[in-house]
Order: C-alpha cells, then structure tokens, then sequence
C-alpha cells in the first residue's frame, strides 16, 4: 500500500474530526503542559509542542510512520519528525543504541544482549519496546499463468530452505488442485538487510516445521538460498520483475504484488491477510514478556494459531526509546509522539491509510502507561 496526497488529507481529517468529536463531549481541551499518552480519544492539546524528533528503522513501518506524521503534524505544526525508513530494524536499532535516534522501530523485540545495552545508552533505567504496528508477512510471488496460489507451512518451509526447487512440485500440486504449474525453477528472494520482517517470518518457520526449517529465528536470513535484497520494497520489486520468483514482505509494502493464501495449522483452510485477521493472530498467539520494568516485548508462538479466522503469520512491529532522556524536554515531545501513534486515533489512522491492524486494547492501554513513565 502507498502512502499519498490523498492519504495524507485522510490522516489529517480522521485526527481533526475525532478530536473535534471529543471536544463536544468534554467541553473543549485544556493545555497543561506536555501531553500524557492515552488510548482514548479524549481530545489532547499538542499546539503547544515543538521540536524535532530523529528516528528510523523498520521499513514495514515506513507508509504507517508517514501516515502518522502527517496526522501529529497537523496538530502539532510546530514539531519536525524524520523517519529513515532506508535503515530497516536493524540499522535502526543500532542507531537508536548509539544515540542518534530518539526512537527506532523495529519488527523485531530488543534482543536480551541489546536491551542490556541499551543501558549505557540510556543510563541505568534502559530502553522499553512499545508494540506499535500489526500486520502479517506476505508470501508474494510471481508465476506467469498462476493467480492463486495455496500454500502450507511445510511447503513454504520446504522451498525457503531450498528443498522445493520447481513449480510443479507435488507438494505445491497438492495443495492446488486444477491448477497448472509449470515447472519453471523456483527463485527465492530474500532480505539481505538486517530485518524484523526476517525475523517474524523465520519465527513462524521454525516454529511450524522445526525439522525442515532448522535454523533459529533471527533478523539475518540464515541460508544462502536464492537473492538478497535490501528493504522491503527491493524484495517486492525483485519478485515482481521475474518469472517464478518468491518472497516475503509486510503487507503494506507489496503493493500491486500477488500473495499467495495461507494454510492455518492443518485445518485445511487457506486465508489471505485481512486487518481483521490480523488482529485475531496476535490475540490468539501473543503473550506480553517483558524484559524489565515497563517493557512491552511480546512472545508470538504461531502454533496456536488455529482457525480460519486468523492469518497465520503476524508481524508486530515495535518503537524502542529510552526511559529517562538525558534530555527531558525531547523525552516528552518522543513520548506525546508515540502517545498518538498508540492512542484509539493513531490506530485507526494506521489502518485507513497503512492497512495496519489495530492493536489489542490490552496492549495499547500497557503502551499508554509506559509512555506516560518517560522522562
């Protein structure tokens, strides 16, 4: 999905008429000060900001973060925001850990090794994960003469590590009755960046079919089967271009490409991404872990996921950030940010404009007392 001019003049109605919505219930806004993060839509007064805010990351992030700087802008006109979408979760992290990033979003929860790290970074408090985004991986593809496509995990697994080489395996043939493939070779491609996308697929990978997919879930794409490409959109891109390609993407990145539907467990029932779906993956699959006092990091265990009704691979993104600033006031104007984004509004600015899925309202309300912690 793009992110547009037409879309940018949705985010800013959207935000301006829930918050005008809310004023005719409380009677107007009152400034006090920096605005406290909340999930209502209780109208909040960000006139009064100003600032710049430096992060970057995630690329699965990229259309929501644009879709919800425009927003925050509208109302906030005095506050810059410059998201670098081009670092992926990987650079991203590593920026925000030496700090040149006031937050980093990443597809992937701070590792133990880099949450400790984030100590020296951010003093003795440390950094929290805050869950932003929900989506799901894509398994796009491009098969001159096949516009639908089933696949299961052991098959997905199987052609990912190089085990399933043609189109017209029988494994593929299987799950595709009727259809002709041809047996034009497979070519896989991949992220060759650090990637929370990489890592929330390899997740599912491992867990569904341990024995086939042998290697741990991680953000480096762990074999040397098919193309690396940096980025999202250069995976989108290089399948798009070929014949017989495959690979993997957040949704709002695929754009026009053709996804294939995927199996839920072994019920038998193949799913497309909906938002809707989305959502019922990560209740159905995600436990809050945290790995210190206010972390959000969330453990997704896709075994459970169990009926039609979810999509069978999530991808939850997150925005890492300090605790304590050593600069205050940018402490504050981060956290009114991150407010929003995790805020009933922000949320539904990311599925109008990003086709993001809303986040559960038990993980949007724990984000809202987080941020509302940041100094």
């Amino acid at each position: 999905m793009k992110f547009n001019k037409a879309a940018a003049m949705s985010a800013i109605a959207l935000a301006s008429v829930l918050a005008l919505t809310a004023c005719s219930g409380d009677g107007g806004a009152k400034s006090s000060g920096t605005p406290a993060a909340s999930t209502s839509d209780a109208a909040v007064d960000y006139s009064s900001l100003s600032g710049t805010i430096t992060a970057g990351g995630s690329s699965a992030q990229a259309n929501v973060q644009q879709a919800w700087t425009t927003a925050f802008q509208a109302q906030a006109s005095n506050v810059k925001i410059n998201y670098d979408k081009s670092q992926g979760s990987g650079g991203g992290v590593t920026n925000w850990l030496n700090g040149s990033y006031d937050f980093a979003g990443t597809d992937a929860a701070l590792s133990a090794d880099q949450f400790s790290q984030a100590k020296q970074t951010c003093g003795p408090d440390g950094g929290v994960d805050i869950p932003v985004y929900l989506s799901g991986v894509s398994i796009v593809y491009k098969l001159d003469g096949v516009k639908k496509l089933n696949l299961d995990a052991k098959t997905i697994a199987s052609i990912f590590s190089g085990k399933i080489t043609s189109w017209n395996d029988p494994a593929i043939a299987a799950l595709n009755k009727g259809a002709t493939l041809p047996s034009t070779p497979i070519s896989v491609v991949h992220r060759s960046d650090g990637s929370g996308t990489t890592a929330n697929f390899t997740t599912y990978l491992h867990q569904q079919q341990p024995s086939i997919w042998t290697w741990d879930a991680g953000t480096t794409w762990p074999n040397n089967v098919g193309s690396g490409q940096q980025g999202g959109s250069g995976v989108v891109n290089t399948v798009e271009a070929g014949n017989g390609t495959i690979g993997y993407a957040d949704q709002s990145s695929i754009g026009d490409a053709t996804a294939a539907s995927v199996e839920v467990g072994d019920t038998g029932k193949f799913v497309d991404y909906s938002e809707a779906a989305a959502t019922e993956s990560l209740t159905q699959s995600g436990t809050i872990a945290p790995q210190g006092a206010g972390d959000l990091t969330v453990t997704i265990d896709t075994t459970k996921i169990n009926n039609a009704k979810a999509y069978p691979i999530p991808l939850l993104s997150y925005d890492v950030l300090c605790k304590t600033f050593k600069d205050s006031a940018q402490g504050k104007l981060t956290a009114a940010y991150l407010g929003f984004i995790v805020s009933k509004t922000g949320q539904q600015i990311g599925a109008k404009n990003a086709g993001a899925a809303p986040l559960p309202e038990s993980f949007l309300s724990k984000a809202a007392k987080t941020l509302a912690s940041v100094k």
